[in-house]
């Protein structure tokens, strides 16, 4: 790559027009595809997060106790605060995963990551900034075609044409 730019430095138009042919090439990438990404990988922390939290289907003691003592969070019981994070750990990545309320899902896994950098880890906002610019990309711009949501979005569409041409 430094030989490129050391080859063109001498010719910036032939600089230009290369960044403009990789930028070409770049904005080629699927959005669906972007989304999908968007989705399973922070999906997948929040869920592994949620498996530490029980045993079978019961929130264990360590996580109340990490609650408690560890994360102390204000207004709110330690056992329930352990159980609403156990329950939303599981079952909105898993809506995310398989792109069912996406974006509903996505806004109350920022919602959880707002909460953890605010009142639990508020030195890990690198972590946390890559977390909410994923969940920011699935509310903004949608889970992509890789969803239920697309099937059912299409689905209705199709439902609506048909009653318009009647």
């Amino acid at each position: 790559m430094i030989r490129f730019l050391e080859t063109h430095a001498e010719n910036p138009s032939a600089l230009i027009g290369a960044m403009r042919t990789v930028a070409a090439v770049l904005d080629k990438i699927p959005q669906s595809l972007i989304s999908l990404a968007a989705r399973i990988f922070p999906a997948a922390v929040f869920w592994m997060s949620g498996q530490i939290k029980v045993e079978g289907l019961h929130v264990t003691d360590n996580a109340i106790a990490l609650f408690r003592d560890e994360y102390a969070l204000p207004w709110i019981d330690p056992a329930l605060a352990a159980n609403i994070a156990a329950f939303s750990e599981h079952f909105f990545p898993l809506l995310l995963v398989m792109g069912f309320a996406s974006r509903l899902s996505a806004l109350a896994l920022l919602g959880m990551t707002a909460v953890i950098e605010i009142f639990v880890y508020p030195d890990a906002w690198p972590t946390h900034g890559v977390w909410a610019t994923c969940f920011l990309v699935v509310i903004a711009r949608g889970p992509g075609i890789f969803s239920l949501d697309h099937l059912i979005a299409r689905r209705f569409a199709a439902r609506g044409e048909k009653r318009l041409s009647r």
